[in-house]
């Protein structure tokens, strides 16, 4: 498990398989809006784990958000005090404002193409590359699938979904984890299954009951569902086997 340099201004956390483990693929893993936390980290540490090459860019410090900022603004946005909270809003729109820019996600793509590429050039991955991705890299999931046709699976929790022209260039499966409590992203699913369907892509949608936005995260005791995150943990590693030809 370390830090590696993608390209000039791009670091990424790299997560190998432990010896003896065979290698299942390689995963494209997209953090959060808080960025490159300790939580995608050992997130990245699980699935190499489990038999998966796993490459977490850090697509968000170039545009503000290092870790560490990440990790304050996060611990702000979800403090106990109200009052807290309400004065935290003007810091979290000014950190997160860059990030939201068309020319920022550009950027982004083309850092995330850097990582697909690091991945196709490892020895025994043999094209078996897939994205997995959380809220803001839950989106880019969605987009990275759309923009890069090497991208074999994709799997994104509670992210924002794609403009309808991009999913009629989505070439592969797509399997999507929601709280039925998220509420903008549940009144967005029937709208983006029916594109899905249209564009005659693989989509499966997991709504599970009583959780929101970020019930993966068991870092965050405010959202975390720990049934939810254990039952969707089982169906992605079932997914990605049988996408990227494992099982």
């Amino acid at each position: 498990m370390t830090t590696i340099t993608l390209t000039k201004g791009l670091t990424a956390y790299r997560a190998d398989p432990p010896k003896g483990v065979e290698l299942r693929g390689g995963l494209v893993l997209i953090h959060e809006i808080w960025g490159l936390v300790p939580h995608i980290t050992d997130v990245a540490d699980r699935f190499a784990a489990e038999g998966y090459l796993v490459i977490a860019p850090d697509i968000l410090s170039g545009a503000g958000v290092t870790p560490e900022i990440g990790a304050e603004l996060e611990s702000l946005v979800f403090n106990s005090d109200e009052a807290t909270r309400t004065a935290a809003q003007p810091k979290l729109r000014e950190k997160l404002s860059a990030s939201k820019s068309p020319e920022y996600a550009e950027e982004a793509l083309g850092y995330l193409g850097k990582a697909v590429d690091a991945l196709f050039d490892e020895e025994g991955i043999d094209g078996r590359v897939a994205v997995v991705g959380f809220c803001f890299g839950g989106g880019y999931s969605f987009a990275l699938a759309a923009a890069d046709r090497r991208i074999r699976a994709a799997v994104p929790f509670y992210g924002y979904p794609p403009e309808p022209e991009a999913v009629t260039s989505i070439a592969c499966p797509v399997l999507a984890f929601y709280g039925d409590q998220d509420e903008g992203l549940m009144q967005s699913l029937p709208e983006l299954t029916t594109t899905m369907e249209d564009a005659r892509v693989e989509f499966t949608a997991t709504v599970y009951p009583d959780a929101g936005h970020a019930f993966f995260n068991d870092t965050n005791t405010i959202t975390y569902r720990e049934d939810a995150a254990a039952d969707a943990w089982v169906k992605t590693l079932a997914f990605l086997d049988t996408s990227l030809g494992n099982a």
